[in-house]
């Protein structure tokens, strides 16, 4: 199986007013792409919690990141064309959306949910197979590009598991 690119979006928080921080991604090739995003003035939104699980401070956005433009700019360059798939639509969508709006732009690629890639078989399989990998990979920081990295490992290994 060629695998399919990965999306992971890192953001300030859940819910209303949260915003991406971090967008990375694994293309089919193996190709990856990450990049943190400086948030614009008015995305004040930030949950100390959040910070604590991908260990990304505002701080460090300010002197890192990128404008959205910019992020935007080079996903769409890079994507598009593709089916990108995300292992958390429901919140990986709007994050998107919302830095595609600031930008200005249009996604030139179509987000999908990773689980439609899974057989029944597959996804009762999943949760462990993905704890399996990302033990492996030993990873030491929680950031969108290595997560992306693990999902497509991860999809990979269950897609073989089933056919051997």
């Amino acid at each position: 199986m060629t695998p399919p690119a990965i999306l992971d979006v890192e953001a300030s928080g859940f819910g209303r007013g949260s915003y991406p921080i971090e967008v990375g991604f694994v293309t089919c090739d193996g190709g990856v792409f990450c990049s943190l995003i400086r948030p614009l003035p008015e995305w004040q939104h930030w949950d100390e919690q959040a910070q604590a699980l991908h260990g990304i401070s505002r701080e460090i956005l300010f002197q890192h990141g990128r404008e959205a433009a910019w992020v935007a700019t080079e996903i769409n360059a890079r994507l598009a064309g593709q089916t990108v798939y995300c292992d958390a639509w429901a919140h990986d969508y709007p994050w998107l959306s919302r830095l595609f709006d600031v930008a200005g732009l249009v996604p030139r690629f179509k987000l999908a949910d990773l689980r439609a890639l899974l057989s029944e078989e597959e996804a009762a399989r999943w949760h462990e197979t993905l704890t399996e990998v990302r033990g492996e990979m030993s990873l030491q920081r929680h950031r969108a590009s290595t997560d992306a990295k693990v999902l497509q490992q991860a999809l990979l290994r269950v897609k073989r598991a089933l056919t051997h």
